[in-house]
């Protein structure tokens, strides 16, 4: 299953689509929100392609088994090393320079700079997990990387893998419209975004900032960046840390 128009730049170029392949028990799930607003446009037109691989078609026996008790005992079923490695090699005859993500909490933390330079190659192919994880030999024996979104389980990686193409797909060239909203999002300057605000200027006697109507472009950007700082110490103090030691 996939979806692989025709794909063509702003400029009118012809270039080869971001492409996401995606291994999964629920190929269902997809597109899902990654097919409407700027992601899904940018699929439609090509930019990005996404091809979805059904992991239980490389089950064992009658029934397609893909996972099985835990060596040593324990809740819930592991999936199995041997089927996911069958499925990951036919993946591969296509996609061979694509490189290989695990969805999984234990993983290294899915960043905006990761993101960046995820959408920056040719695209990313994501195994989507399930039950209570995969058989630790796969991870070697296929060179699998994880990758986590936030430190919480979830009832499979068809989310998290989902995540993760968003932040990417957003980031290819042609996807938003204003290349400049990219410069001000938060952690694009190590930094959580500075607040927003629209018509009406005063709403439920809570007015718009003074300094955003003063028309001062040098006061209105020392005023977002003030604002910035300020956010970021108080939510996210490690990433201020992080600035002032890098």
């Amino acid at each position: 299953m996939a979806h692989t128009p025709t794909s063509h730049s702003p400029s009118g170029l012809t270039r080869p689509p971001w492409r996401a392949s995606v291994l999964t028990l629920f190929p269902e799930a997809f597109p899902g929100p990654l097919g409407v607003s700027l992601a899904g446009q940018a699929l439609d037109a090509g930019l990005w392609s996404l091809k979805l691989l059904q992991i239980r078609d490389f089950g064992i026996g009658r029934h397609r088994a893909v996972d099985d008790t835990p060596a040593g005992g324990g809740a819930g079923m592991v999936m199995r090393a041997d089927v996911l490695a069958s499925a990951i090699d036919a993946a591969r005859q296509d996609d061979a320079d694509l490189p290989l993500l695990y969805m999984s909490p234990r993983g290294n933390p899915l960043t905006q700079e990761r993101a960046r330079s995820l959408s920056a190659g040719p695209g990313v192919m994501v195994l989507a997990g399930r039950f209570e994880g995969i058989d630790e030999r796969l991870i070697a024996g296929r060179g699998l990387t994880e990758v986590s979104i936030g430190d919480y389980v979830l009832s499979g990686g068809e989310i998290a893998a989902m995540v993760l193409l968003d932040a990417c797909v957003r980031l290819i060239p042609g996807v938003l419209g204003a290349s400049a909203s990219l410069v001000h999002e938060s952690f694009e300057d190590g930094l959580l975004e500075y607040p927003q605000y629209t018509k009406p200027r005063d709403w439920e006697g809570r007015p718009t900032p003074e300094v955003l109507l003063s028309g001062d472009h040098a006061k209105i950007a020392a005023w977002r960046r003030s604002e910035a700082v300020r956010i970021t110490r108080e939510r996210r103090p490690d990433l201020i840390s992080s600035k002032e030691n890098g």
